[in-house]
Formats: C-alpha cells, structure tokens, sequence
C-alpha cells in the first residue's frame, strides 16, 4: 500500500437528517470504487496503490454531494503517500482496536 486519504465530507443541509442522507451518498460511492476504505465518526479513510486514482475519488466525493443536494460542500483531508515504499495500512493502524 503506498498512499492512503481520510476525508471528511460536510455538505451543507437544512437538517441533520439531510446531511446523513447526502454524506450516506458519499460513502456509498467511495463503496463503489472497489478500495479498502474504513468509516469513522468523523472521516472515512481510503487505502490504495494508485495515488491519482485515490486524489480522483477524493475530488469526486464532492460533486456526489452536490448532486445529492449540497448547495456548499466542505472537506478536510489528510493524505499519506510513499511513491517508493509501503505506508502502514488500515489494519496496521487499528486492527488491534477493532473488536
């Protein structure tokens, strides 16, 4: 695994049932793509060896929302990537928190 990305996608919504519903969306699509990706509270983390693919997916995040309804649509994202070498994985990170 050399690059891995958490985003946190906030769609602006008229209630928080809508921002589920539109941030629901998202994950859905993020699913679709076929990667190994994990949900947070906050963020959704996605881990793959194509580092343009992953900053594909991330800038695609942001037109499902808008075509899920978003009016305005904000996201924080970090990103780790070694071109040359493997980063620590998902499970390298957590697996042992996962119950």
């Amino acid at each position: 695994m050399s690059a891995s990305v958490a985003i946190q996608v906030l769609p602006a919504a008229e209630n928080d049932q809508e921002l589920c519903r539109m941030v629901d969306e998202v994950i859905a699509y993020i699913q679709s793509t076929g990667l190994r990706y994990e949900v947070g509270p906050f963020e959704t983390t996605i881990e793959g060896d194509d580092y343009n693919q992953l900053m594909d997916i991330v800038k695609e995040c942001q037109h499902v929302a808008v075509r899920a309804g978003a009016k305005k649509v904000s996201a924080y994202i970090e990103v780790a990537y070694q071109p040359d070498g493997e980063i620590l994985t998902i499970d390298q990170k957590i697996g042992k928190y996962q119950k």
